[in-house]
């Protein structure tokens, strides 16, 4: 495999991204720190666990293989003519040293227990994913993604390709409004509020002279119209040329509406799949849609400002509206059931995406006022 020169591979930030991740599941809730008055390392010797599930070990593998697939991919573009063994054994190698660690940190979480299982789990799955890595090089899979990503997207594309790709898997943790990443206000003023308990610095905090109120279905409507049309606003501005912008565009509306109906899924169950598509979101998607084709010959600078003008204005909308009673019983589900690990994985997702996205959009339109 050639490796290209024109642009940078998204595999090494999307791993480093997706490790971070990893590390935020493995060591929540990060409360009550202590030394517990045994090595670190002692669960290397620990008998089989007495309770166990087949859910618990499908998750603690299936959750590694990505990063194993990234690592692979990643150190097989910055070295295409090293040994594809090579590759798969350094990627599979710092993934069980990430899973290592995060075992021995669990043994100071009084919350988490240490696990020899998972951590040949976690292993094995990263093994998995790297030797899918190897195999799709031998097939080829890798240098044809190499091409299709030269002939569909610029050059400078892997900023914005990182951010397409998480976009999904953000969307996968349930939200008070159906495609409102980044609400954050309130969580944020909570977690201000109760770090300055008990100190004097509480008098510090400025106390909020409004209320929060539930959005009207206008402005939910505009909040899902704006959502669903950032991403594909994002994709045309890495896209090479309009008909691939006509391509993209069904592409990301598509994955935003089964990204939304699997957390539904995974929140309610598979009857309340489609629950979420009420009147408002059916009307904001059609108006994403028609909004998105009309600016598919819109120039890059433009597309990458009106994306930024509509983050702005839906975090604005959405961070303006409490959450609901029913939509914190729902997060109860995924942050003390079964989903705890899962959640942690693209529960940060969802609240950092639209000012990560905010960032990237900055630095092209900055970049492009430098250039012209």
């Amino acid at each position: 495999m050639a490796a290209s020169s024109g642009h940078k591979s998204t595999a090494l930030p999307l791993a480093l991204a997706y490790a971070a991740l990893i590390a935020y599941a493995s060591l929540y809730p990060f409360g009550d720190w202590r030394d517990q008055g045994i090595a670190p390392w002692a669960f290397l010797a620990a008998p089989w666990p007495r309770y166990w599930t087949g859910f618990d070990f499908g998750i603690n593998a299936a959750g590694y293989v990505p990063l194993g697939f990234l690592g692979a991919v990643a150190v097989l573009r910055q070295r295409p003519d090293g040994a594809v063994a090579m590759a798969v054994a350094r990627a599979t190698a710092a993934a069980a040293a990430l899973s290592f660690l995060m075992e021995t940190l669990q043994s100071y979480l009084p919350a988490r227990i240490p696990s020899n299982v998972d951590w040949a789990l976690n292993t094995a799955g990263a093994l998995g994913g790297a030797v899918l890595a190897a195999v799709l090089e031998r097939l080829g899979g890798v240098a044809h993604w190499e091409r299709t990503r030269s002939t569909w997207f610029i050059n400078e594309a892997r900023g914005g390709l990182v951010l397409l790709a998480l976009w999904p898997v953000a969307l996968l943790f349930p939200a008070a409004v159906s495609f409102g990443l980044g609400q954050v206000f309130e969580r944020v003023e909570d977690t201000i509020a109760y770090w300055l308990s008990d100190t004097p610095f509480i008098d510090w905090l400025p106390v909020r002279q409004f209320e929060l109120e539930p959005l009207v279905p206008g402005a939910e409507l505009l909040c899902v119209m704006l959502g669903a049309l950032v991403p594909c606003l994002l994709a045309y501005v890495v896209a090479r040329s309009m008909r691939r912008r006509a391509l993209l565009l069904p592409l990301m509306l598509g994955l935003g509406i089964g990204a939304s109906a699997l957390s539904a899924t995974l929140s309610w169950g598979p009857e309340h799949a489609w629950a979420w598509l009420d009147l408002p979101v059916q009307l904001g998607v059609a108006a994403a849609a028609i909004l998105g084709a009309a600016l598919l010959p819109a120039r890059r600078r433009l597309c990458a400002a009106l994306a930024l003008m509509a983050i702005i204005v839906q975090l604005g909308l959405i961070n303006g509206a409490p959450e609901s009673a029913y939509f914190a019983q729902t997060l109860a589900t995924w942050e003390q059931g079964r989903f705890i690990r899962f959640h942690g994985l693209v529960q940060w997702l969802g609240w950092l995406w639209p000012f990560a996205t905010l960032g990237y959009l900055l630095l092209v339109l900055s970049r492009d006022m430098r250039h012209s």
